[in-house]
């Protein structure tokens, strides 16, 4: 079977956020950035559904030159090949997915898997964009769970199944009541939630193999997709800062203070 997946490039989480002088964009200067985590999990699902149900697995990036270090980190994780979209301007949700309608459409997988958000902007948007206008079925927040039925299934349950031939999925996925379970008639649009998997580290020899797997370059006007943004940014602010907390003497004046000044009882 054929896989896609998504590798975006997003700010590290343990970097240190400013709003810039503007206030509709952050300080990138000094900035370090990685694969989204939810994406990374959806390459490692690839990676693992090739491995039972022998295929290829095409990792789709869109940016600048700089989107090629989350590229060969897919490949080195085990990726085949490599799309890159040549774009450095701004996108918005509609314009990811459309782009990556385009390239379904050209790549023709059976799956295509994609992180539930981004860690930069958490939208959660693009993954049902995309099924819609594709007419696919979806599948969102793949998970994983010890025990879908106590009483039916014993063992664990990978959160993402493919059936015989190649010809349906079963997705569990994380809802607020508990698990839901969901058959889908591939092709469909999958995608993942954090307790799906244990991404795998790139090997040496993966690292060095990624260097030499096919990059193809893409941009959005040869796509024929306009991608100018329908949503702006029109203002950014920093949360407020918290007040420091405070230790009191004994219950009444927690009773007290509870009910006087945060007002919460």
């Amino acid at each position: 079977m054929k896989i896609l997946v998504t590798a975006k490039r997003v700010e590290d989480p343990e970097s240190k956020i400013k709003v810039d002088a503007a206030g509709k964009g952050i300080v990138k200067e000094g900035l370090k950035y990685k694969i989204n985590p939810f994406d990374e999990i959806a390459v490692e699902e690839a990676l693992r559904l090739v491995a039972k149900h022998p295929g290829d697995v095409v990792a789709v990036s869109i940016g600048g030159k700089e989107v090629h270090e989350q590229l060969r980190h897919a490949l080195a994780m085990g990726a085949t090949k490599a799309v890159w979209v040549n774009h450095e301007g701004p996108l918005d949700q509609m314009g990811v997915a459309g782009l990556l309608k385009k390239i379904v459409e050209k790549e023709k997988p059976d799956l295509v898997i994609l992180g539930k958000q981004s860690i930069d902007d958490d939208q959660n948007q693009v993954g049902q964009y995309l099924a819609e206008w594709l007419g696919w079925g979806q599948a969102t927040f793949a998970s994983k769970a010890d025990s879908l039925d106590s009483e039916n299934e014993k063992n664990k349950v990978p959160g993402v199944i493919v059936g015989d031939g190649a010809k349906t999925i079963d997705v569990i996925r994380e809802v607020d009541g508990g698990l839901n379970r969901l058959q889908l008639t591939l092709p469909a649009v999958v995608t993942t939630d954090l307790r799906l998997n244990q991404p795998r580290y790139a090997s040496l020899p993966g690292i060095m193999k990624a260097k030499s797997k096919p990059l193809e370059e893409l941009n959005p006007a040869g796509l024929g997709v306009d991608v100018a943004p329908k949503i702006t940014v029109t203002k950014l602010s920093m949360p407020p800062a918290r007040k420091a907390g405070i230790k009191v003497a004994d219950v009444p004046t927690l009773v007290t203070k509870l009910k006087t000044e945060a007002k919460v009882i």
